[in-house]
């Protein structure tokens, strides 16, 4: 058994994690980091990386759908999908790598084996068979074990033909037809990249619209041309059961009315949550407190035991890889002494990445006027934007909230081609207390997507010239 003794020890190597055990080497505190399979945690093995591959190459597929229109006669092609799923595992491979050259370059000492606490100052690692393998002596600890996709018993995953999104980045053939249970980021994602090879998609969702945490406008819009582009909807729907006979899925699902409908498909996609890793890793051998499953942490990530902390999918929403590194940060420079200030979760972007894509920023509208503010509302859609027309990707809008009285920037909301990288234009702009009208004032470069945000904030002010 092998014995250590360090400054901190982070258990899991997530985009919270590896992040966290990065920066405490620079920190100069002996760091070791636990992780029990891939460098990268889900995210960069399972979950953003390759998914965001495989959206790419939907996207192309897409392109060859439409590419007379760009000037291209392509009267025959073929898809090599195996060849689909194999370069968005190399991604996934190449960025697992990146983590471990960063650990090399910056003296992390990786442990493989499952973390757990023996007492607040003491963890055991223990190997696949359960035996005790190294024995770690700790000042301080940061849980960074992530979460996975909340199961329910109704829903039969066999991860054969009831998926999780696990199953869905390697499947090995295009689904002649699935369903897809849940319509947050997950869902929408692989319904557009099931679509845009020719899947049959159907995508339910027990809420009143997809994507129900985004903007009313935003959901409205994007199940526009998700229609248009042949998926099925279902929104007041609940799934009662999906079981697998033979080589098809049967799903029951209760609609609006308690009306029940039977939907058949040979694959269904359960995408309806996460929950938390807290099981086995020994939280009721120091008394950390959870709550509703997850590890309860203060403004600084510390749990109720003074020296442990948690970061990421493990403490709760949002369930965010950019969260859990900025997290990870917090932690870590809280634990050298170097005075952070504690994270704005107000202004944390969320980001969907299906086309049109997705993003968003703070308050939306009716968030807004339920707070009592009085707000203006500018509204730009990409059919005027120039740029837009010249990539081909004239859909959607930017849409801005701003506060009446001071002109806060209260939100920014925006569907569209590449708003996912135009959204941390607005994360600054709020970081720096910019106000809406100032924001309509920045000139941008044309023509560009980018113009969409100054003239949603300039349509806000009656200011626009170009709507």
């Amino acid at each position: 058994m092998n014995e250590h003794k360090v400054d901190l020890v982070v258990i899991g190597s997530g985009p919270g994690g590896y992040v966290a055990s990065v920066r405490a080497s620079q920190l100069g505190l002996k760091t070791i980091c636990v992780e029990r399979s891939e460098l990268g945690g889900i995210c960069l093995n399972w979950g953003c990386i390759p998914s965001k591959a495989l959206l790419k190459s939907a996207e192309y597929a897409n392109f060859f759908k439409e590419a007379k229109s760009f000037g291209f006669d392509v009267k025959d092609y073929s898809i090599d999908f195996q060849n689909v799923i194999k370069r968005s595992r190399e991604v996934a491979n190449r960025m697992s790598n990146g983590v471990s050259f960063l650990f090399k370059k910056y003296k992390v000492q990786l442990v493989r084996g499952f973390g757990r606490f023996k007492t607040k100052n003491l963890i055991e690692v223990v190997d696949e068979n359960g035996n005790i393998t190294d024995l770690i002596e700790t000042k301080f600890t940061i849980i960074a074990t992530g979460g996975r996709t909340r199961m329910f018993e109704t829903i039969e995953v066999d991860r054969k033909r009831v998926l999780t999104s696990r199953e869905a980045l390697v499947i090995d053939e295009i689904p002649k037809d699935i369903i897809i249970i849940g319509a947050g980021a997950i869902g929408v994602e692989f319904s557009y990249f099931f679509n845009a090879f020719g899947s049959k998609v159907t995508l339910v969702e027990m809420l009143d619209r997809i994507l129900p945490l985004e903007d009313e406008e935003i959901s409205k819009e994007l199940e526009k041309h998700f229609k248009k582009s042949g998926i099925t909807i279902l929104t007041n729907a609940k799934v009662l059961s999906a079981k697998t006979t033979g080589e098809q899925v049967d799903v029951i699902v209760s609609k609006s009315g308690g009306k029940e409908e039977k939907l058949t498909a040979s694959y269904v996609l359960n995408a309806i949550g996460v929950e938390p890793n807290t099981e086995n890793i020994g939280l009721e051998n120091i008394g950390v407190h959870l709550e509703k499953g997850f590890v309860k942490v203060d403004n600084f990530m510390r749990t109720n035991v003074e020296n442990v902390f948690a970061i990421g999918d493990v403490v709760g929403p949002p369930l965010l890889a950019h969260k859990a590194s900025a997290e990870g940060i917090l932690a870590v420079e809280f634990i050298a002494g170097t005075n952070p200030n504690p994270i704005n979760y107000h202004n944390i972007p969320s980001c969907t990445y299906c086309q049109p894509q997705v993003a968003s920023i703070g308050l939306t509208e009716k968030q807004a006027k339920e707070m009592g503010r009085n707000v203006r509302i500018g509204k730009f859609p990409y059919t005027a934007n120039g740029k837009a027309h010249g990539i081909g990707e004239a859909k959607g809008f930017a849409k801005i909230v701003i506060d009446e009285e001071y002109g806060e920037i209260l939100g920014a909301h925006l569907i569209g081609p590449d708003v996912t990288e135009l959204i941390g234009e607005i994360a600054v702009a709020r970081s720096l207390e910019a106000t809406g009208h100032s924001l309509a004032k920045i000139i941008h470069p044309h023509p560009t997507l980018s113009e969409a945000i100054m003239e949603a904030a300039g349509v806000a002010y009656n200011e626009s010239p170009n709507l």
